[in-house]
């Protein structure tokens, strides 16, 4: 396994299974890579923003969980528009059949949820 990276994943609460089932793959024997997850479990209760901004700037890059609930999601929206002002390498994954990228996302491009899209992208930071 190459060197571990950290990643910092932006997800919308009701997303939070498939974020899950995203952060088991790279535990796999078989999973090309493997990160640090830098998401926030549970919302903070204060200063949430500073907390976040601060785990954003710890990590290597940042992988945005884009799905339906993506538009309605101010917290998961505020963290990509962070990981952009913090000029973090940023990668959305599409959630199902969902294809549809959030204007902060800005030059960032999104893509299928791929192992090999994943790991080009973790090696590359």
């Amino acid at each position: 396994m190459p060197d571990q990276k950290t990643v910092f994943i932006a997800f919308a609460k009701e997303d939070e299974a498939s974020r899950n089932l995203f952060n088991g793959q790279r535990l796999l024997v078989r999973s090309p890579y493997g990160y640090t997850d830098m998401s926030v479990k549970e919302p903070y209760e204060s200063e949430w923003k500073a907390k976040v901004r601060t785990r954003i700037r710890r990590s290597d890059g940042v992988i945005a969980l884009i799905s339906s609930s993506t538009p309605k999601a101010d917290g998961q929206l505020w963290e990509i528009k962070c990981a952009v002002e913090e000029d973090k390498p940023l990668l959305g994954i599409w959630l199902g059949q969902y294809r549809v990228k959030p204007a902060e996302m800005g030059s960032a491009r999104c893509t299928a949820w791929t192992w090999d899209t994943i790991a080009a992208f973790i090696d590359g930071l």
